[in-house]
């Protein structure tokens, strides 16, 4: 496995008139050092996310994980569901992603998210791993009060 070291920053739907509220913020969580995603997730205004993300090179320049089988994680969440979505240059347009979710349990856990298992979202695309350029963890879709937590994050191969 490949650590990264992702200067994780916040952002919300408040970009496009939302009005869903958080921060990121780094903590100590469990016993360990973890980035979380605190906030509220508001379906007003035609809202309903906050996301965690990071770019992987400054100035979105393209990298390559063709090396590697997927996105693995440490997370402790609240029992709710979150989404992970990569963006790379195939893609044009900011609602556009290659997307996974995953349930952040309550307790630390080790979340294997495999490239094969991205689905594309409103684009005609199949998720090209040699372009890679933006990771980012969301709570979206409907209202809650939302924390994940994130320790370790990463590219790995094989099982």
């Amino acid at each position: 496995m490949i650590q990264l070291t992702p200067n994780w920053e916040f952002v919300s739907d408040s970009v496009m008139g939302g009005v869903s509220s958080g921060a990121v913020a780094e903590e100590t969580v469990g016993g360990r050092n973890a980035t979380v995603l605190r906030g509220k997730v508001s379906l007003e205004n035609n809202g309903g996310f906050i996301q965690m993300a990071f770019d992987l090179n400054e100035g979105s320049a393209d990298v390559d994980v063709s090396a590697w089988d997927g996105i693995e994680m440490d997370v402790y969440g609240d029992g709710g569901t979150y989404d992970i979505r990569l963006r790379t240059a195939q893609l044009t347009r900011p609602w556009q992603s290659f997307r996974a979710d995953f349930v952040g349990e309550a307790h630390w856990q080790k979340v294997k998210i495999p490239f094969s298992s991205l689905v594309s979202h409103r684009v005609d695309a199949v998720f090209e791993p040699t372009c890679l350029r933006r990771i980012g963890i969301l709570a979206i879709g409907r209202a809650r009060d939302a924390c994940i937590a994130v320790s370790n994050i990463g590219f790995y191969s094989g099982n």
